[in-house]
């Protein structure tokens, strides 16, 4: 039976930067479980377990439009230092959390620093990047 779009499936899968390093993996804990073609996956995950049997392995590249999409400008915000709170004390490199206008949570970089603002970088850190991802379909249903 070939996984279809409705189908509750679990894969185990290794997902890899094109200079070969791993930013994830479930090899060592459950697989993973999503509907398919419910919109919980990166569209290119999505699309390459479409068809898959149980028992089938592959290998895929997701450019970055399939996957967590370009990198943006607008995704970079300046805030100026005074609207820091003062139990915060910024570096580059540091993550934070700022509340989206929706309420959701927004995970943010800092990526630069002067005298008078921040910069935060809200692009999600995979942005701008293609994926590779060893994919193996573990169960359908």
């Amino acid at each position: 039976m070939q996984a279809k779009k409705g189908d509750n499936v679990q894969v185990h899968y290794t997902g890899k930067l094109e200079d070969g390093s791993v930013f994830d993996s479930s090899v060592q804990r459950e697989p993973l479980g999503f509907t398919l073609g419910g919109g919980q996956m990166i569209q290119g995950f999505d699309t390459a377990v479409h068809g898959m049997v149980v028992g089938d392995k592959k290998t895929v590249t997701i450019p970055a439009a399939e996957a967590y999409g370009e990198r943006r400008d607008d995704m970079m915000i300046d805030v100026p230092l005074t609207q820091v709170p003062e139990n915060i004390k910024p570096e580059i490199g540091m993550q934070l959390t700022l509340q989206g206008g929706n309420g959701q949570p927004m995970p943010v970089t800092v990526t630069n620093m002067d005298e008078e603002k921040i910069t935060l970088d809200a692009n999600h850190q995979l942005a701008g990047k293609d994926l590779i991802f060893d994919i193996e379909l573990v169960k359908i249903g």
